[in-house]
């Protein structure tokens, strides 16, 4: 781990947003009109949202829908990704929102209309006012039981990982430090055996980080671009086809997103399509993915 913490200190220390750019360049390798992704926020009101982001070139935004006041005003500190699936009388919505100090698993039901029906929220546990970031992996083929991660990154850049059983019991599968620089993460892949988020810094470095499917947890840092992608506080990300990946950054000081398309990850030779501003003002506190049923849920952009 000494070298992983060596690698992002000294390129941060290296002044690598010299460039003084807010907003990542990319390289056009070609058109992805079909890939977009489901944008999901929590307002400071505690509403939550949903919006449709299409890498057409320039990007287009779908209108936004609304569940108002499921939480309470400004409650919401962290919110990992988001299953959405039709139900016959409407939708589910669930997975794992921190609250104050306290993480939940949160159950919502909406009607045909879009109106709530009922609202669970099971507490897991406390501690998590000294997390800056979480995020849930679950990986699903015909040939295995489903397997769930829970990732989170800690302030002092200790990312962690727990296996979270059948039940809801969780236990402590492996942590490493280094991370401090990182200024937001998002899920690119999920295989067998390794998990893969993709990172942007402090100093504007973005980063591939894969994390084995073994207890020691050594992650595996890559460097696919050296600066300017220092101006997004929030990185989102879905599928675009089967290799890709399609990421939205979201810029927290100027209230703009923009769209990007990554061929798979391959480092420094990983293509990237800059699609433009998305349409719009993004002004949450909190943004995340809505993401569809596990089975359906197919994530190899590295």
């Amino acid at each position: 781990m000494g070298r992983l913490r060596t690698t992002l200190t000294v390129l941060a220390a290296a002044g690598l947003a010299a460039a003084g750019a807010t907003t990542a360049t990319a390289s056009p390798t070609g058109t992805t009109a079909a890939c977009g992704l489901n944008l999901g926020s929590v307002t400071a009101g505690g509403d939550q949202t949903l919006q449709r982001l299409t890498a057409s070139t320039p990007p287009a935004a779908g209108a936004r829908s609304v569940v108002p006041n499921v939480y309470a005003d400004g409650a919401v500190r962290m919110i990992g990704s988001l299953v959405n699936e039709a139900t016959p009388t409407g939708s589910s919505r669930h997975g794992r929102v921190v609250l104050g100090d306290t993480m939940y698993q949160h159950w919502l039901e909406l009607d045909k209309a879009g109106k709530v029906k009922s609202s669970e929220l099971a507490r897991i546990g406390g501690g998590w006012s000294k997390f800056v970031d979480h995020e849930t992996s679950v990986f699903n083929d015909s040939a295995t039981h489903p397997r769930t991660y829970e990732y989170a990154l800690r302030a002092d850049g200790v990312l962690f990982r727990w296996v979270v059983g059948d039940v809801g019991s969780w236990k402590a599968y492996g942590s490493a430090p280094g991370f401090a620089s990182v200024k937001s993460m998002t899920l690119i892949s999920k295989a067998a055996a390794y998990d893969t988020f993709l990172a942007n810094t402090r100093g504007g470095a973005l980063y591939t980080i894969r994390i084995p499917v073994n207890s020691q947890m050594r992650p595996i840092v890559t460097k696919v671009r050296s600066a300017t992608w220092q101006g997004f506080e929030s990185l989102v990300a879905a599928q675009c086809g089967n290799y890709g990946t399609v990421v939205v950054g979201i810029d927290k000081d100027t209230k703009s997103a923009y769209l990007y398309t990554f061929g798979h990850a391959d480092g420094a030779k990983t293509s990237i399509t800059g699609h433009g501003k998305v349409p719009g003002t993004f002004a949450d506190p909190t943004y995340f993915r809505w993401a569809p049923p596990v089975k359906s849920d197919w994530l190899f952009g590295e």
